[in-house]
C-alpha cells in the first residue's frame, strides 16, 4: 500500500500508542495530536490523508474541531465514539464526518475502516463526462459538485452518494446498498449513518420535500435520485 498520512486525535495517549503501532505496521505515516487545537495545526501544516477524531477531548469542543476542518478542507474524518454518544455523533456526520466507529474497538477494525475510505477517495475515475441532473451538476474528474452553477461544499462520502444516485436515475437504493457502496462496508448504526448524510445532501442542494425534491425517500427500502438527465 502507497504511505498515506493519517492524523490520530485522542487524549488517551495509550490508546494513539497502540493505533500508530498497527497502522505503522501497514505503511502508514502517523501525525497525532491530543487536543483539538493541535489538531487543527497539523490539518493546516501537513494535510493528512485522513483524520482519525475522538468525539471526546479537553480543550476546544470536537464538533467545532469538526466544523473548522470541513470549513476549507475536504480531508476525510473517521470519529472515534462511545456508544452512549449517539446523539453527538450523527451531529458529528451533520457537520461532516465521514463515519465512526464506536468504543470498544479493535485496532485492527480501525485500520480496516481507514483503508476502506482511503480506497474510495483514491479509486480511479474512469468517467471524465460530468453528470447532469436538472440544476446539478456532477463533475468527477474535478471532484467538484455545482448547484445552479454555485459551488456545493459535500464531504467524500456525500460526493459519493450523490454520484451513485445521480449515476442511476429512478433506481431505488436500500441504506445498506448505499454504505456499501459508498463507503465500502456496511456496520452497526450504518441506516443512521446513511440517513444523516442524506439529509445533508437534501439541505445543500435546496431539496424542501423528502417526496418530491430531487432524493426522494422510498418507504421501507431507502432512497432514490429523480431529475431530468443531461447526456
Amino acid at each position: 500500500m502507497s504511505q498515506y498520512s493519517v492524523l490520530l486525535v485522542d487524549d488517551d495517549v495509550k490508546l494513539v500508542r497502540l493505533l500508530q503501532s498497527y497502522f505503522e505496521k501497514e505503511g502508514f505515516l502517523i501525525y497525532f495530536a491530543h487536543n483539538g487545537l493541535d489538531a487543527l495545526q497539523i490539518v493546516r501544516q501537513r494535510n493528512p490523508n485522513i483524520v482519525v477524531l475522538d468525539l471526546m477531548l479537553p480543550g476546544l469542543d470536537v464538533l467545532e474541531v469538526c466544523r473548522k476542518i470541513r470549513k476549507d478542507n475536504d480531508v476525510p474524518i473517521l470519529m472515534l465514539t462511545a456508544k452512549d454518544e449517539e446523539a453527538d455523533r450523527l451531529v458529528g456526520l451533520e457537520i461532516g464526518a465521514d463515519d465512526y466507529v464506536t468504543k470498544p474497538f479493535s485496532p485492527k477494525e480501525v485500520v480496516a475502516r481507514v483503508k476502506a475510505i482511503l480506497r474510495r477517495e483514491h479509486k480511479q475515475v474512469v468517467q471524465y463526462k460530468p453528470i447532469q441532473v436538472g440544476a446539478i451538476t456532477i463533475d468527477l474528474e474535478r471532484h467538484q459538485v455545482l448547484y445552479n452553477q454555485n459551488p456545493v461544499q459535500l464531504t467524500p462520502t456525500e460526493f459519493k452518494i450523490l454520484e451513485l444516485l445521480a449515476g442511476n436515475i429512478g433506481k431505488v437504493f436500500s441504506r445498506a446498498q448505499i454504505a456499501e457502496q459508498a463507503q465500502g462496508y456496511t456496520f452497526d448504526g450504518y441506516e443512521r449513518t446513511v440517513d444523516a448524510h442524506i439529509k445533508n445532501l437534501r439541505r445543500k442542494i435546496g431539496d424542501q420535500s423528502k417526496d418530491s425534491g430531487y432524493i426522494q425517500t422510498v418507504y421501507g427500502i431507502g432512497y432514490k435520485l429523480e431529475g431530468e438527465n443531461y447526456e
